[in-house]
């Protein structure tokens, strides 16, 4: 299981898989949608990071526990 960032990277953005940046993207939704896909296949996290480098948002791909309720 390994968890993706989806970070500012020079004038595009980037996904890193354990702190390796492994492809570069024109935009943010690129990164975005490819780093869903390597977060499905590692049964990863998913973190999009802002242009600031805050965390935007994080979702789960495959290591929820399920008696959690609601």
């Amino acid at each position: 299981m390994s968890d993706v960032h989806v970070t500012p990277s020079g004038d595009g953005w980037a996904i890193q898989v354990d702190g390796d940046e492994r492809q570069t993207f024109d935009t943010q939704r690129e990164a975005i949608d490819r780093g869903r896909e390597v977060a499905e296949a590692e049964d990863g996290e998913l973190v999009v990071h802002g242009e600031g480098g805050e965390i935007r948002d994080k979702s789960s791909h495959g290591n929820d526990p399920r008696d959690i309720p609601g």
